[in-house]
C-alpha cells in the first residue's frame, strides 16, 4: 500500500542548509516577500548539516576581489578571474570566473554585515593570504573554522526571515510537467521506520546540496551527502558537467581534518604501520631528502592532488601503501630521516617565518615537528585535542585520501539557471563556474554568490506566476520509488553502499587506469542489476544509495574518456607507474557534459566552454 501523502504549496523550494542554500532562501525570501511562499528543505537540522556547517582546515578561507584586494588596479577582478579559469585547466566556462570575480566584494560584504568575524587589519581592512591556485593576496578567513563561522551568522540571518523548514527532509524525486519543474517528493525520517512523504508543489527549485562525497569510503563530507541532487536532476534532463574532477586530499580519518597548509608545513614523518618511512619509495630513486622535505612543504599550499603540482607524489604514496593494505600516519614527535629545517629552501624558511605565531626557540624548531606545528598553527593541534588525538603528546594522525569537493556539477548558466526551466543550482553541486581546479578559497565564495543569485532568478520566476500545469502524478511517482527498493528484492541497501564506495574508491579515486575504469564499470553494472533493498538504516538510506548508480557511473565514464592527466584526474597507463599520463593540450581543453536521453539511457557529449569572459547566456 502506497502511504498517504502530505501536500504542501510554495513558489520557492531550497533543498540544502549549508552555505549556498541559506544565502538562496535569504535571497529569495527577500525578492517574494509577502507575495509567496520559500521553503527550505534539509537531510539534517539547519546549521547542523551540510558541509559549510562542520567544515575545517588548517586555515580555511573565502575568497574576494576588494577594493584595495592586489594589485589595486580597476581591473582587478580580471586577474581573480583568470586564476579560476587557468588553474581550471581552460575547462570550465569564463564568463562564470568573471561572475564569481565581480561579484565577490558584495559577497564579503554582506556576509561582513552580517557579522562573521574576518580578522582584519588595524586599519580595519580584512587580513588576506595567498592560497593555491593564486598569485595576489585575496583570501580572507576567521581561522580554521571560517566556513562554520559563516554558516553560524547566516543561520542567524535565516531565522528572521519569512522561510519555512523542513528538517530531517530528503528531497528525492523532482516533478516535471512538459520538461518543467512543477514539483517535488521529500521524505522525513527522523528515525528509520518513521517516516512521512510529501508532495510539495512549486515552479522553482534550487538545489544547494554539496557534493557527493559518501559514494567514497574515504571523504570529509557530513553524513547526508551522497549526490542525490546529481541524480535526480539528472532523470529529469537536466545536464552534468566536469564530473570526473573531483578534489581529493590528505586527511584525518578520525576527524575528517584536512592536513593542509601548516600540517604539511611543518615537516612530520609519513609512516606506515610498520614504522617504515614510505614516501622516498614514490620519488625518483636517488632524489635527495631535502628535496622532497621542500616539496613536503610546498604540499601545504596545493594540498587537493592536482597534477600540475609535484606535490602529487605524496597523494599517490599514501593512495597506494592504504590500497596495499596499511595503515598510515602523519607522525609529529621526530623530524623525517635526514630533515634539516636550516637546508630548507631560504625562501621556504621566509615563509615560515611569516606564518610564525609564537617563538619556542631555534632549538626546538629545528628537533620537533609538533613544535614547528606549535610555532605556525595553534589550533589545529587544539581541533585534534578535541577529537582525542594530541600531536604534541605523540598521538599519530591516521590518514587517508579523502574525497573532499566536486568541481563539476549540475550545470548553471550565469542566472544559476539549468537545462531544466525552473531548476536552479548553487554552490558545490553546481557546474561549470570551476574547471579541474579551483582556488583555495573559491568554494566559500561561489556558494555566496550563486546561492544569491539563483534565490534572486527563482522569486523572480514566481512573482511573474509561471508555474507549470500538473504533471508527474506525485501518488504515482511515491509508488514507483517505493517498489524500487521493496525489502523482498535486491541486496541490502548497507551492502551495496559499502561495494560502491569500495569500487569507486579503487577505481576513480587518485590512482585511475583505463583497465580500473572498466572493471569498476562492470561491477557498478552488475550491482545496479542485483537492485537494491531497504535494511535496518531506512528508506532514506536506500534511496540515497540507489541514487548513487546514476553519478558513480558518470564519474566513471568522464574519467575513462579523459585520456590525459589533468588536475586531480590523474590516468595512468598502469597500476604499477609513478608518473601519469601528461596533458593533451589544447585538445582536452574541453569539457564532458551528460544528459539523459530520450532512451533513457546515458549520454556523454564533448563540447567547447565558453571562454569568453564577457559572453551573456
Amino acid at each position: 500500500m502506497t502511504p498517504q501523502l502530505r501536500r504542501e504549496k510554495c513558489d520557492v523550494l531550497v533543498v540544502g542548509s549549508g552555505g549556498a542554500g541559506l544565502r538562496a532562501a535569504i535571497a529569495a525570501d527577500e525578492k517574494i516577500g509577502n507575495n509567496g511562499r520559500v521553503i527550505l528543505a534539509t537531510k539534517g537540522k539547519i546549521g547542523y548539516s551540510g558541509v559549510t556547517a562542520v567544515a575545517c582546515s588548517d586555515r580555511m578561507a573565502f575568497h574576494a576581489t576588494l577594493p584595495f584586494t592586489e594589485p589595486a588596479t580597476e581591473d582587478t577582478w580580471f586577474y581573480h578571474a583568470e586564476d579560476i579559469y587557468e588553474i581550471g585547466g581552460k575547462v570550465s566556462d569564463a564568463h562564470l570566473a568573471r561572475i564569481l570575480a565581480t561579484k565577490s566584494a558584495e559577497a564579503y560584504n554582506f556576509l561582513d554585515s552580517i557579522g562573521v568575524p574576518f580578522v582584519k587589519n588595524e586599519e580595519g581592512y580584512p587580513h588576506q593570504f595567498v592560497t593555491d591556485g593564486s598569485d595576489y593576496a585575496r583570501a580572507c578567513y576567521t581561522g580554521p573554522r571560517t566556513a562554520v563561522n559563516i554558516e553560524e551568522k547566516l543561520v542567524e540571518y535565516f531565522q528572521n526571515t519569512g522561510v519555512d523548514s523542513l528538517e530531517n527532509c530528503t528531497v528525492f524525486r523532482l516533478l516535471v510537467s512538459h520538461g518543467e519543474i512543477c514539483g517535488a517528493l521529500a521524505l522525513v525520517e527522523e528515525e528509520p521506520g518513521h517516516e512521512e512523504f510529501i508532495a510539495i508543489e512549486t515552479g522553482a527549485v534550487i538545489m544547494a546540496t554539496g557534493g557527493g562525497g559518501e559514494i567514497y569510503a574515504e571523504n570529509v563530507f557530513p553524513r547526508g551527502n551522497s549526490g542525490d541532487a546529481f541524480t535526480s536532476s539528472y532523470l529529469v534532463g537536466a545536464e552534468l558537467v566536469n564530473m570526473e574532477f573531483l578534489q581529493i586530499g590528505i586527511a584525518s580519518l578520525a576527524t575528517k581534518l584536512n592536513c593542509s597548509g601548516s600540517m604539511m608545513r611543518a615537516i612530520p614523518r609519513f609512516v606506515n604501520d610498520a614504522g617504515e618511512e614510505f614516501v622516498f619509495k614514490y620519488f625518483p630513486e636517488g632524489t635527495a631528502p631535502m628535496e622532497i622535505y621542500n616539496t613536503m612543504f610546498q604540499k601545504g599550499a596545493t594540498w587537493p592532488l592536482t597534477y600540475e603540482k609535484e606535490t602529487h607524489k605524496f597523494d599517490i604514496a599514501v593512495y597506494k601503501e592504504r590500497r596495499a593494505g596499511r595503515k598510515v600516519y602523519l607522525d609529529y614527535t621526530t623530524n623525517p630521516t635526514g630533515f634539516d629545517f636550516n637546508k630548507l629552501d631560504p625562501d621556504l624558511q621566509r615563509r615560515y617565518q611569516n606564518e610564525m605565531k609564537f617563538d619556542l626557540g631555534k632549538e626546538r624548531r629545528e628537533n620537533s615537528p609538533a613544535d614547528r606545528l606549535q610555532e605556525i598553527n595553534t589550533e589545529s593541534i587544539k581541533w585534534l585535542q578535541e577529537k582525542g588525538i594530541d600531536p604534541v603528546a605523540g598521538d599519530w594522525v591516521e590518514i587517508g585520501s579523502c574525497s573532499q569537493h566536486f568541481q563539476g556539477g549540475i550545470k548553471i548558466n550565469s542566472r544559476g539557471e539549468t537545462s531544466v526551466k525552473g531548476l536552479y543550482a548553487a554552490g558545490e553541486c553546481a557546474g561549470g563556474q570551476h574547471g579541474a581546479n579551483r582556488p583555495g578559497g573559491n568554494a566559500l565564495l561561489d556558494g555566496q554568490v550563486f546561492g544569491r543569485i539563483c534565490g534572486e532568478q527563482a522569486a523572480f520566476k514566481a512573482l511573474k506566476k509561471d508555474h507549470p500545469d500538473a504533471g508527474t502524478n506525485p501518488d504515482n511517482a511515491l509508488q514507483e520509488e517505493i517498489a524500487a527498493v521493496d525489502h523482498r528484492r535486491g541486496l541490502p541497501a548497507k551492502e551495496v553502499r559499502e561495494k560502491v564506495q569500495q569500487l569507486m574508491s579503487w577505481s576513480a579515486s587518485v590512482v585511475r587506469t583505463g583497465e580500473g575504469l572498466d572493471e569498476g564499470l562492470e561491477q557498478l553494472k552488475e550491482l545496479w542489476l542485483q537492485g537494491v533493498s531497504k535494511d535496518e538504516n531506512g528508506i532514506t538510506y536506500a534511496l540515497e544509495t540507489r541514487a548513487m548508480f546514476p553519478l558513480a557511473e558518470m564519474i566513471l565514464k568522464a574519467a575513462r574518456e579523459r585520456d590525459e592527466s589533468r588536475g586531480p584526474h590523474l590516468r595512468f597507463q598502469r597500476y604499477e607507474d609513478n608518473i601519469s599520463l601528461p596533458h593533451k593540450d589544447p585538445d582536452w581543453q574541453q569539457y564532458l557534459v551528460f544528459r539523459r536521453g530520450s532512451d533513457g539511457n546515458m549520454k556523454m557529449e564533448r563540447r567547447e566552454p565558453v571562454r569568453d569572459y564577457y559572453y551573456e547566456d
